[in-house]
């Protein structure tokens, strides 16, 4: 059943709070508080919280083995809004489950609404965040929120019209651009796609012509935006300082002009802290392709020759590794490229 001609929902959705299972609860402290510079609260022995403004809950961790993204949070405006991707979710006939008490107060929310999404990550909806009067104790000075939502989630994918047709049926996410970029031989292409002003909460690489997935865990990397040049410059020196691994050094997109570095988490996955992106100005965007995903920068550090081997097996594996999808939400019929 088609819900096309629905009134739109983009702009009503932002990027709200991200789950993280995982067993190395002292490394993420670590790397949460003394490195990134977020606020950080410990719940119980299976359970702690990120913040990084007034919302109670930005990161929640719980103690488990995917060592991976198991669940990403949408702040949605209004019922009104959130009431109109519960109806096309149904409508397509994809199960809808109403997350308990218990789980709506561990994420900082009233209620929300959770269904399947692509790469087995699900997909929460809720309205109304719960906001702490508790001060942030944290490094970083700020770290740039509000109608933007908090940063973005990058996805490797070997379906990724899929995946963009997912976000779009759901949120009405709209492309902002390409990037084509070669690592190490391999061709790559790179879907942004955004639900607001943000140059994009949602990134999708793929392997052009390969339908491989060359990343164990289900994202490739989270970004959060720091609130001044000087925390993302102090926080990349703590990162080295204590030892974590630095995925790429300081440098600049192309396409979104952010100045950033991506961090190796404890689990494994990617951590980009970003400075001063680009706002997208609704009325005179049109989308472009670019050619490589950095002006400058971004070099790789210490990757050794084991590294390229072993994402190579892990590229291979996928081939007989079925992607999970919503085949329902998928959006058959809405344009790629």
């Amino acid at each position: 059943m088609s819900t096309r001609t629905a009134p739109s929902v983009f702009g009503a959705v932002h990027l709200g709070y991200i789950v993280i299972e995982t067993n190395r609860f002292a490394d993420w402290r670590r790397f949460g508080t003394e490195a990134i510079g977020m606020h950080h609260d410990d719940l119980s022995h299976d359970l702690m919280r990120f913040r990084i403004d007034d919302h109670e809950c930005r990161f929640l961790l719980r103690r488990g083995p995917a060592e991976d993204v198991v669940a990403i949070g949408w702040h949605v405006n209004d019922h009104v809004s959130f009431e109109q991707v519960e109806a096309r979710i149904l409508a397509h006939g994809v199960p809808c489950v109403e997350g308990s008490a218990e789980e709506a107060a561990l994420r900082g929310v009233e209620r929300l609404l959770r269904f399947p999404g692509p790469k087995g990550i699900t997909q929460e909806i809720y309205t109304t965040p719960f906001m702490s009067s508790e001060p942030l104790l944290m490094l970083a000075s700020g770290w740039v929120t509000g109608d933007a939502g908090m940063g973005h989630v990058a996805i490797t994918s070997a379906k990724p019209t899929l995946m963009r047709g997912y976000f779009s049926t759901v949120f009405d996410a709209r492309l902002t651009d390409y990037i084509d970029e070669t690592i190490s031989g391999i061709k790559l292409k790179i879907r942004f796609l955004r639900v607001n002003e943000r140059h994009h909460s949602i990134a999708i690489a793929a392997v052009r012509g390969l339908p491989i997935d060359p990343i164990r865990t289900r994202v490739q990397h989270l970004n959060i935006q720091a609130e001044s040049l000087d925390d993302l410059a102090q926080s990349y020196e703590r990162v080295c300082e204590l030892g974590f691994d630095m995925a790429l050094s300081v440098g600049q997109h192309t396409n979104d002009k952010e100045l950033s570095y991506y961090a190796r988490t404890p689990s494994g996955f990617e951590w980009e802290v970003g400075w001063n992106p680009i706002v997208i100005d609704e009325n005179t965007w049109d989308p472009s392709t670019h050619q490589g995903i950095s002006i400058w920068g971004h070099k790789p550090v210490g990757q050794t020759i084991v590294d390229k081997l072993d994402q190579f097996r892990l590229g291979t594996r996928s081939l007989v590794r079925p992607e999970k999808t919503v085949p329902a939400l998928s959006g058959v019929g809405i344009p790629d490229d």
